[in-house]
């Protein structure tokens, strides 16, 4: 049995890229909607729908298979903690989608990878080391070469879309840290639940305005793509291992760079690309030298 778990492994790579592309379509449709909509509502009120439609499709994936079960855990202060940072992250970033391009703030989010393994060393004390210092060093010089151009708002949409990698980091540090103990399902319905409680919460904050049935209807798609695009990220990263399902995650910068300049007219600029192409690149180095860690470790042990 143990001889033959590898070759299945092996078999459901194809089926795990699979569903790691479908992600990328689904979130960079979910993405691409909240910019459309942060210019009518409030980011809570965007948000508030989108985690309610994510609840939606969530709950019909998740619970006829684990019933309420999959709430039982042991550590309710992580996931109060967790989600907490995550709320934030996702306002600053819908935030940064009404003040610069679509592909800009999606590449500066794709930071977040550098800025876990950051902060994977602080709190989780893994090595950082050389090869993993140089690529958040070179990655965050593609931030740089995404954000310093352009106007003064560019500039604050990209200071936004920046905290929200950094905060996304360590929310993606600390999934990896409850992992130990929480299954995929608990992770991703505790997030749902919580989150959609936090934005209700901020509603009158805020601020309402209320929609139309068209812009009503766009509102819950926003949060059905978000919502299959989290399932089927999860399944993908259940059925292949990080580092072969990882690099096609990037595809959704394609996505964005192509709805940005169907939708917008944006016309990437040369530093657009350029940082892209670093931080993307960085990346993929990191996932390469994971994986090449874990091929180490587990000559190591034989």
């Amino acid at each position: 049995m143990v001889a033959v778990a590898p070759q299945q492994r092996h078999d459901r790579v194809p089926l795990g890229i699979a569903f790691m592309l479908a992600a990328t379509v689904a979130f960079a449709l979910s993405t691409a909607i909240s910019k459309w909509q942060i210019a009518r509502f409030s980011f809570a009120e965007v948000l508030f729908f989108r985690t309610v439609g994510s609840l939606f499709i969530c709950a019909l994936l998740i619970l006829p298979r684990t019933g309420l079960r999959v709430f039982h855990t042991r550590r309710l202060g992580d996931h109060l903690g967790r989600n907490l940072t995550q709320a934030v992250a996702q306002s600053l970033i819908v935030i940064a989608l009404g003040l610069m391009p679509l592909a800009g703030a999606v590449a500066i989010n794709f930071s977040a990878p550098l800025f876990a393994t950051l902060f994977a060393a602080l709190w989780l004390k893994e090595r950082v080391g050389a090869a993993r210092g140089a690529a958040l060093a070179v990655g965050f010089c593609g931030v740089l070469l995404i954000a310093a151009p352009g106007a003064d708002s560019f500039r604050l949409g990209a200071l936004c879309a920046l905290a929200n990698a950094v905060m996304f980091g360590s929310v993606t540090a600390a999934v990896r840290g409850m992992s130990a103990t929480e299954s995929a399902e608990t992770l991703t319905m505790y997030q749902m639940v919580l989150l959609t409680l936090v934005f209700a919460a901020a509603l009158p904050v805020a601020g309402v305005v209320a929609p139309a049935g068209s812009d009503l209807a766009l509102l819950l798609v926003n949060g059905l793509f978000n919502g299959l695009g989290q399932y089927a990220w999860t399944r993908a990263l259940a059925l292949a291992p990080p580092a072969a399902v990882g690099p096609f995650y990037y595809f959704t910068l394609v996505w964005a760079l192509l709805l940005g300049f169907l939708v917008w007219g944006d016309v990437p600029s040369p530093s657009l690309l350029a940082g892209s192409i670093v931080v993307v690149g960085s990346g993929l180095f990191l996932l390469w030298h994971e994986r090449g860690r874990q091929r180490a470790a587990r000559r190591g042990r034989e």
